[in-house]
């Protein structure tokens, strides 16, 4: 049976927002691994020494509070990066995008602007004053949703009771975006005909990573299909009721670029009637510049839009040598920067997995002011306020271990929106409790869950 107990007083370091309450783990510790390794198993996620022992459980009103928030984030930064100019080409201009995203733009414009956030992951980190959105990823080929469907899959089994009743609510990743694949065939008029399109010769991923969801959506009413880049062309060049009108952009440029891939295969499949999300203008929602904009302000901000910002999102300024705002005060943006390394974190618009991030409270002063004088000249990157994530107590599993254990860990969450509608809470941390750049490659304390509501 599920023991949901209260940890109240017990994290010195915690915050009112991850609750009260911790679900217990559910069977001995050897049950619990093999479940997880084996619904993980060949999708290419990395082995994980620690492992969690329960889901983590938040308050209703918490969970519920990610979402309302990402949503209307998520939206203001759509508009925000349309308006930087009037077309694709003026925007690729003002964000300075590298070559290599000069591609895979839909050819009607208008179904372009439509869809480049239909699938999207916020990191979050819950800091003294709640929770602080640090950036957003805006991609086809989000982590954490194929890990946190699984997560579920096994956390549903130990918990349920004799009705397949469990002690929470998470919604499932695959399922919400079978109803964003339904809702997209319906706008379009179009068969709910589904291309999963990605790559197993992707360092880290293998192809079982992309059959997962092609299965869920055949056994759930969809037709769906992983297409490798060669396949594509039996998506549309076909006869039309064998077609795939909608899919998936399980990938980014840049790693099939590292592969050797050709992305000429997706672009003749959009150019052929195959729309898949997000697209191409996602790049711009993606892109850290996006995020210095907004908190920065805009013209057509309302008041209310202005303190939501505020309030969720760290100060953040596309850096270069110029003035700007901070605490209702004007400041010269690089002196100040160059003279607050502590309290500030270095990142290029573009970046993945914490890569082309410094946090200027882990390097010294030469090495700070060397990245800054080297990123200002650059225009393309930004600075944020460093947030100094609170804790939680989780329930963990380590390797050879009979008993599971408890940790304070400092998650940094992902609240998953499939076409605005909100498909699980994806987090990772260290299981030692220390913090920065929470990668779940990243070191051999490195592990992975999903958070539910209580």
């Amino acid at each position: 049976m599920t023991v949901r107990e209260d940890v109240r007083g017990a994290a010195s370091t915690g915050h009112p927002w991850f609750g009260t309450h911790q679900l217990r783990p559910a069977a001995p510790a050897e049950t619990i691994r093999e479940m997880l390794r084996h619904e993980l198993r060949d999708t290419g996620w990395p082995y994980q020494r620690l492992l969690p022992a329960a889901p983590i459980a938040v308050p209703r009103a918490s969970y519920a509070q990610l979402f309302r928030v990402a949503a209307a984030l998520v939206g203001l930064l759509r508009r925000t990066a349309l308006e930087t100019a009037p077309t694709t080409e003026g925007r690729l201009a003002a964000y300075r995008m590298p070559q290599s995203e000069h591609q895979l733009f839909v050819r009607d414009a208008f179904v372009e602007e439509r869809y480049p956030d239909s699938v999207v992951r916020p990191d979050v980190v819950i800091g003294p004053q709640g929770p602080q959105f640090l950036e957003f990823n805006v991609s086809g080929a989000l982590g954490g949703v194929v890990e946190t469907h699984c997560r579920l899959e096994v956390w549903r089994r130990l918990h349920a009771d004799a009705e397949g009743r469990t002690p929470f609510t998470s919604p499932d990743p695959f399922a919400v975006r079978a109803e964003m694949y339904r809702s997209l065939s319906a706008e379009l008029a179009a068969a709910p005909r589904i291309a999963i399109v990605g790559s197993a010769r992707v360092y880290g991923v293998q192809s079982r990573y992309f059959q997962l969801e092609a299965d869920y959506l055949n056994n759930h009413g969809l037709t769906a299909r992983f297409f490798e880049p060669e396949e594509l062309p039996q998506a549309w060049d076909c006869p039309p009721h064998l077609r795939y009108p909608v899919g998936l952009r399980n990938f980014t440029i840049p790693d099939w670029l590292d592969a050797g891939l050709d992305t000429s295969y997706v672009q003749d499949a959009l150019d052929n009637g195959c729309l898949l999300v997000g697209t191409q203008t996602s790049t711009f929602m993606h892109s850290k510049l996006t995020m210095g904009l907004l908190s920065e302000g805009r013209p057509w901000m309302s008041a209310a839009e202005r303190r939501l910002v505020d309030q969720y999102v760290p100060w953040t300024r596309i850096l270069s040598d110029r003035g700007t705002t901070r605490a209702g005060r004007e400041v010269e943006l690089l002196p100040f920067v160059l003279a607050n390394r502590d309290l500030l974190v270095l990142k290029a618009g573009l970046g993945e997995s914490g890569k082309q991030v410094v946090i200027g409270g882990e390097v010294d002063q030469a090495t700070w002011e060397s990245a800054v004088t080297e990123a200002a000249a650059d225009g393309t990157s930004v600075v944020q306020d460093f947030v100094a994530p609170r804790t939680c107590r989780v329930a963990l599993v380590a390797d050879g271990a009979d008993e599971p254990h408890d940790a304070e860990v400092a998650p940094v969450i992902g609240p998953l929106l499939f076409g605005g509608r909100p498909a699980g809470l994806f987090c990772r941390y260290y299981g030692d409790g220390s913090a920065g750049i929470v990668s779940a490659r990243g070191r051999e304390s490195s592990s992975d869950n999903c958070m539910v509501a209580v």
